[in-house]
């Protein structure tokens, strides 16, 4: 199962991902907090005498997503199957002076379909979210569709689906692209995530917006450039 090759990649590119990637995740930061109100939930104001907004991050990876929404929340929870990448999540939240109950990712995997309800999250604690988030996992992920219903599941009524991810593109992989072993989807259509959405119960005020352009660069073994348009799509569960 790509889960298993998930895990083992991931384990290991944990310790040098955001130095390797420091670019690409400084964009992505960008433009989700430039997009808040797109998003569409109540962010705490510093301003104002907000309430909590809660926010799971599944496939958390070092936490990139949960930086980026850290501060218009009271309390980001990351969930991941690499035990590396949770690891360095947590070490990036210590450095920045969030407590536990502020931020904090567990390893684990809420996609086995044999699992509906695995027991370590089934507490209070891993629902009601006001909103659940992927960052660039749903093409690693065997059932994009089945992560959906899971992590719709465990929001509030109300509460925010949001997937960053690719629209449609050629297949990468060779021996450069050393994760093309764990892409399942070669991106997915408007369409496609507007299905996803509304068949997990969240397609309610559905919207899809291109933010940018992620590229591959050419190989011998792959002469022509391969562009990744990056997408980010978001539901209200109804």
């Amino acid at each position: 199962m790509a889960s298993e090759q998930n895990k083992e990649y991931f384990n290991n590119e944990a310790a040098a991902y955001d130095a390797k990637h420091a670019k690409t995740l400084d964009r992505i930061v960008e433009e989700i907090r430039a997009r808040l109100d797109f998003i569409g939930v109540e962010w705490v104001d510093d301003d104002a005498d907000a309430g909590s907004v809660r926010l799971l991050d599944y496939a958390c990876g070092t936490g990139v997503v949960s930086r980026a929404l850290a501060p218009y929340t009271t309390q980001c929870v990351g969930i991941d199957l690499s035990e590396n990448m949770v690891a360095q999540y947590n070490a990036r939240a210590e450095n920045q002076g969030l407590a536990r109950d502020e931020m904090y990712a567990y390893q684990g995997n809420l996609l086995d379909p044999n699992d509906p309800d695995p027991r370590e999250f089934s507490g209070f604690d891993f629902h009601h979210f006001d909103i659940a988030v992927v960052g660039l996992g749903f093409h690693h992920f065997d059932d994009p569709a089945l992560a959906a219903q899971r992590l719709v599941e465990r929001l509030r009524p109300g509460g925010v689906l949001l997937i960053l991810d690719f629209l449609p593109h050629s297949k990468v992989a060779d021996d450069s692209h050393a994760a093309s072993h764990t892409i399942t989807h070669h991106g997915f259509s408007e369409e496609q995530v507007k299905k996803i959405f509304q068949d997990a119960g969240a397609g309610k005020d559905f919207a899809l917006e291109t933010i940018g352009i992620a590229f591959n660069k050419a190989t011998e073994n792959r002469p022509e450039e391969v562009r990744r348009q990056v997408f980010l799509a978001r539901g209200t569960k109804e």
